[in-house]
């Protein structure tokens, strides 16, 4: 596994606080994807080993939850709530406007590597709807100009950084 040390130092500690190894699954696989950006089945292998399991044991964790990703994605991560809230306010156009001045799909990676945009299950801000979370950061009532306007940021930033 190709991790930085820290990670390292952090999975070797977080073992020693549960009495049964296989209880650190969760917390291995938040650090390596945490560091990585995505579970691969490398890592799936070495955190089986080294909690003395099945590699099957850490892939049904790693599908049961959906906050873990299997593929690399871009370098900001746009997350538009697809929930009944922000679905009947308009979260379907938010989302295919992010797609459209991406030039991408959903869940793809967009051409220049910088944005993956992907539909999310409730974001917890039904009242604003519809809601976005680009990278960590919630934005709320992002309609179609509001999307635009977010995407232009991002596009800026991303030309600031070449």
């Amino acid at each position: 596994m190709n991790l930085k040390t820290e990670t390292f130092q952090r999975i070797d500690e977080v073992i020693t606080h549960y009495p049964v190894k296989r209880s650190a699954t969760l917390p291995l696989l938040h650090l390596i994807q945490e560091d990585v950006g995505h579970i691969s089945d490398e890592a799936i292998t070495w955190i089986a080993q080294k909690l003395e399991l099945q590699p099957i044991n850490v892939l049904e964790v790693v599908t049961f939850y959906p906050m873990f990703r299997r593929a690399p994605i871009g370098r900001r991560h746009i997350k538009v709530c697809r929930t009944l809230s922000c679905a009947l306010s308009g979260g379907y156009k938010t989302c295919d406007t992010f797609e459209k001045e991406f030039c991408t799909h959903r869940g793809e990676i967009s051409p220049d590597g910088e944005v993956t945009v992907e539909f999310v299950e409730c974001l917890a801000s039904c009242g604003t709807a519809p809601v976005v979370m680009i990278d960590e950061v919630l934005h709320e009532k992002v309609d179609v100009t509001k999307a635009k306007q977010l995407s232009a940021q991002i596009k800026a930033e991303a030309a600031a950084r070449k």
